[in-house]
């Protein structure tokens, strides 16, 4: 039995089409089609109902996917003990999303140093502020900012990462600062498209307080470039900011009666079993990387 073919074959129930799985692979439709009808005739069952739009599992087909997931998991771990014991350190594609601001001051650079020391380790990075279907897009880890919540994906946490409401100096020396919440109002503050509400614990309680300001933007990115340009107050995370604070283009605005939102850096993985060593190594050098605060 290939376990290319098989490999399609989970693809295609994970994609939901063929032609998500010939994404993931670089096959058309067509290609992916052949491969499966190989599959098929070689198990003697049909394993997808398809029709022009999508395909859904057979019975047979559902029986067959743990049973193609343990050989996929049973081939990387083979792939992943010989390559642990080659002198050539890592290899094979590490396939990595993450946020872009975090994606592009620490990842990226990250990515590029485990590649020079690895020569036969290739990177696919896919940077976005939403969130991307690793299970679907093939991906081995996920760098993600958040409050996760319940599902059957693998989270590790790599870093603390709290919010922290920051503004330029110069902002702050010709406006001065917020000392409490209720302060907040008085403030221009600077807004993302989906975050109608600022996070505070106060008091024990999780609390959203709405703030107002001239500037809302799409992205992490546009909200910092305007924080920089003394444009108002923005409460961004501490990893996006944290070579700002150090250096002073940023101040910190800390509130006398409320915390900010106690949020972390995670590794999501789609599953616990087999990791591959690449995935594994990736994680724990970010984990080294973001343990001490810049100088």
């Amino acid at each position: 039995m290939d376990l290319d073919d098989v490999a399609l074959f989970h693809a295609i129930a994970s994609a939901g089409s063929l032609s998500g799985a010939g994404r993931q692979a670089g096959l058309s439709p067509m290609a992916v089609s052949r491969r499966l009808a190989t599959l098929e005739k070689e198990l003697g069952v049909r394993l997808f109902h398809r029709t022009t739009r999508s395909v859904a599992l057979t019975s047979d087909g559902e029986t067959f996917l743990p049973l193609a997931q343990s050989m996929l998991e049973a081939r990387e771990a083979a792939a992943a003990a010989f390559a642990e014991s080659r002198e050539a350190g890592l290899s094979g594609v590490l396939r990595i999303t993450a946020p872009n601001l975090i994606g592009r001051s620490i990842v990226v650079p990250l990515a590029v140093r485990l590649m020079a020391e690895n020569p036969l380790l290739t990177v696919d990075l896919t940077l976005s502020d939403g969130i991307v279907d690793i299970v679907a897009g093939g991906i081995d880890v996920a760098i993600r900012v958040a409050t996760l919540q319940e599902s059957g994906l693998v989270a590790i946490k790599v870093a603390d990462n709290p919010r922290i409401l920051c503004a330029a100096p110069s902002h702050v020396q010709a406006n001065g600062a917020p000392r409490t919440l209720a302060e907040l109002d008085d403030h221009v503050c600077l807004t993302l498209h989906a975050m109608d509400a600022w996070v505070f614990v106060q008091a024990g309680r999780r609390v959203a307080k709405r703030v107002v300001g001239r500037l809302s933007a799409s992205s992490v990115d546009a909200v910092r470039a305007a924080c920089h340009a003394g444009a108002g107050f923005a409460l961004l995370t501490y990893w996006d900011v944290a070579q700002d604070l150090a250096d002073g283009r940023l101040v910190a605005a800390p509130l006398g009666d409320a915390a900010t939102e106690p949020l972390a850096i995670w590794a999501v993985l789609p599953t616990r079993r087999h990791v591959p060593v690449r995935v594994r190594r990736f994680i724990d050098e970010m984990k080294a990387l973001l343990s001490k605060p810049p100088a």
